[in-house]
């Protein structure tokens, strides 16, 4: 039986594309339970796994932080 492969090769635009796709393809499912359940929220499905997976993407970013001088945020 055959191993998954574990090493990836991936650019920053590469994961920037997976994340775009992900975030549509998010918003289309919820936009798609709220329609069929227009009185509940929606529920936990293949939008709850995309945004898990999201979640996990961004934990993995290394943010920028100069090493010098005071850090201004925004």
């Amino acid at each position: 039986m055959p191993a998954y492969n574990t090493s990836f090769e991936l650019s920053v635009e590469d994961l920037e594309l997976i994340e775009d796709a992900l975030l549509k393809n998010k918003l289309s499912l919820t936009q798609k339970q709220l329609k069929e359940n227009k009185s509940e929220a929606p529920q936990d499905g293949g939008a709850r796994r995309i945004h898990d997976l999201l979640g996990r993407l961004h934990n993995q970013k290394q943010f920028f932080r100069p090493r010098q001088g005071v850090f201004v945020s925004g």
